[in-house]
């Protein structure tokens, strides 16, 4: 009995590594087709407008607003921005509110596969599949994943869905300004 508990066990464990592992896999070639946040935003009833679009019809000016204004050091970190980190803790230590400090791999893995709401558990669980895209993606899969499954608004996610929603055109023609804007 005990050994069949611990066999059923590390299988467990097992299936918990592997298939998260081959989800990030076969999203770095094919589009997520939806996310928890969108299944939620959905079910309260906001709809669900989206476009895919490859990062190369993707305005440059919103590449580079989106990393100005969520993660400066993108390009250079493995997933994780410690300076951030360690300036986040130092604030909430010194009597300041707890902030943020997720990087664009983090925002993507938990957007892609955990709740949306901000608490120690989703924090921690957001931990591994951050790693396996690091890992397992180019920095260019990521902005372009994460371009396209951000919620811009309620039920409207991504950038093409974004541009047409709110400035009648598609995320290749944005403007440095409206590129701004949808960055804020």
């Amino acid at each position: 009995m005990r050994r069949r508990l611990l066999r059923l066990a590390l299988w467990g464990l097992a299936a918990a590594l592997l298939l998260p592992a081959a989800i990030v896999l076969a999203y770095r070639v094919v589009p997520p087709p939806a996310t928890p946040l969108m299944v939620i935003r959905s079910i309260e009833g906001h709809g669900w407008s989206r476009g895919w679009v490859p990062l190369d019809r993707i305005s440059p000016h919103l590449v580079r607003a989106v990393i100005a204004a969520e993660d400066q050091r993108f390009c250079t970190h493995w997933g994780f921005d410690a300076v951030e980190m360690r300036r986040a803790v130092d604030d909430w230590r010194d009597g300041g509110r707890l902030r943020g400090a997720s990087t664009i791999t983090m925002q993507t893995a938990k957007n892609l596969f955990l709740w949306p709401r901000s608490d120690w558990l989703r924090k921690a669980l957001e931990v591994y599949p951050t790693l396996l895209i690091e890992v397992l993606w180019p920095k260019r899969r990521v902005i372009e994943v994460y371009l396209n499954i951000v919620e811009f608004g309620p039920g409207l996610y991504g950038a093409e869905a974004a541009s047409r929603a709110l400035f009648g055109r598609g995320a290749t023609a944005l403007t440095p300004v409206q590129a701004s804007l949808l960055a804020a």
